[in-house]
């Protein structure tokens, strides 16, 4: 077999197993989001536990949650280091993932378009703020002795997507044209090669990987924050009884 079919038939079983990775990744990630969010959904709240200083209005516990979410509210009163290094991770991230959405529409939204530059400083934030928290669980006492395993392998997961994304642009270019209609493709089911530059198959890989094992995962805390009682009750116990609705079942 010459050189020239070696690599085609090459491609195309990397292009075959990708194609089947991603389908798999994005099954696991959707489904196991789904299942769990309706677990927590469906869970009793049996105690009213809102935690100070809580509204007693919906609007305000929407506020609140807002404030939680976006800004790490309660984190910047605690540790004004960690929520550094979080907001830099967490701003950063949803930054690069809208950069990344110009890989799955056609045309680009212009507004993708305009974050193209900020998405690539923000991916260096995202690094600085991992590489802090990781750090944070070395070398602290007290986080060091409270974490497991998991917590450092999620870290470093990440830190390596992001790490080897800018290995493509500094170091080992990458054809995106290639990988743009590679993902186009896998959303209609028309499977279009894949490029097979190591760098960006690494990187892929890590993402996959990401996808699939989310759902189980301590990352899982991004849905379930909205799920949390001690955020989303409002604090009316002396005002309005709170009773779930097994319980009110019993006393009939």
């Amino acid at each position: 077999m010459v050189p020239k079919q070696i690599e085609v038939r090459e491609e195309l079983v990397l292009t075959n197993f990708y194609a089947v990775l991603f389908y798999l990744a994005s099954l696991s990630l959707i489904g196991g989001l789904g299942i769990r969010i309706y677990q927590f959904a469906t869970t009793p709240a049996p105690l009213k536990i809102p935690t100070p200083s809580a509204s007693k209005t919906r609007r305000g516990v929407a506020f609140r949650m807002f404030r939680e979410v976006a800004l790490f509210e309660t984190l910047f009163k605690s540790n004004k280091w960690i929520w550094l290094f979080g907001m830099l991770f967490h701003a950063g991230l949803l930054l690069v993932v809208l950069r990344h959405l110009r890989y799955f529409t056609q045309p680009v939204w212009f507004w993708v378009e305009l974050i193209q530059p900020i998405g690539l400083y923000a991916g260096m934030a995202m690094l600085i703020g991992l590489v802090g928290l990781l750090l944070r669980r070395i070398f602290l006492t007290a986080i060091r002795y409270i974490s497991a395993p998991s917590d450092y392998l999620m870290l470093v997961l990440l830190i390596a997507i992001g790490a080897s994304g800018y290995l493509m642009k500094f170091v080992s270019h990458t054809d995106i044209v290639s990988v743009k209609q590679f993902f186009l493709g896998l959303m209609v089911f028309d499977w279009q090669p894949i490029p097979t530059d190591i760098p960006l198959l690494i990187h892929l890989t890590l993402v996959a990987l990401l996808m699939i094992i989310f759902p189980f995962s301590k990352l899982l805390h991004a849905p379930g924050i909205f799920f949390s009682p001690t955020l989303n009750q409002v604090d009316n116990a002396r005002e309005k009884r709170h009773i779930v609705a097994w319980a009110a079942d019993l006393e009939k």
